[in-house]
């Protein structure tokens, strides 16, 4: 970054400060800030296998039903931020909950016991936090990332 200083081989590494800035609103950036961050990257969408590791990630404590299967659930999530998948996980894991209190009255959901509540997250709870959870970023707004990083990104 312009004005941190010129760093050489013989200088300290821990001494020497990095920058480092991200931002979903990058057209936003005033431009004598933009011009001294050297480098602009464009970070995409998750790919159906960043989908699935972030999948993955977000459930590693949950458990899953046999007929979970992450590698469908991550193709039907074409176009989700990594936000939206945490939310579709959180909204799924949620959905077993509601099944288990289902047609229980407060006195008996209170009543239950920590192994009456545990219930396994089904494919089919996914389904549902699918319809319910949608995507956050349009293809208006991609198309205006690429549009930014085209003009000014760099690699």
């Amino acid at each position: 970054m312009d004005g941190v200083g010129g760093a050489s081989e013989n200088d300290d590494p821990s001494k020497m400060v990095m920058v480092l800035a991200a931002t979903n609103f990058p057209w936003d950036i005033d431009e004598a800030l933009r011009r001294r961050l050297e480098k602009r990257i464009y970070i995409p969408l998750p790919s159906a296998k960043g989908r699935e590791e972030l999948l993955r990630i977000n459930l590693q404590e949950l458990e899953l039903a046999a007929d979970v299967d992450l590698v469908t659930i991550a193709q039907n999530m074409e176009g989700y931020s990594g936000a939206d998948i945490t939310n579709v996980c959180r909204d799924a894991s949620l959905m077993a909950m509601r099944r288990r209190i289902e047609g229980l009255t407060p006195e008996e959901i209170r009543n239950l016991s920590r192994d009456e509540m545990h219930m396994p997250t089904t494919m089919e709870d996914f389904e549902m936090a699918l319809k319910k959870v949608s995507k956050s970023v349009s293809a208006v707004d991609i198309e205006k990332y690429e549009k930014w990083i085209f003009e000014f990104g760099s690699c």
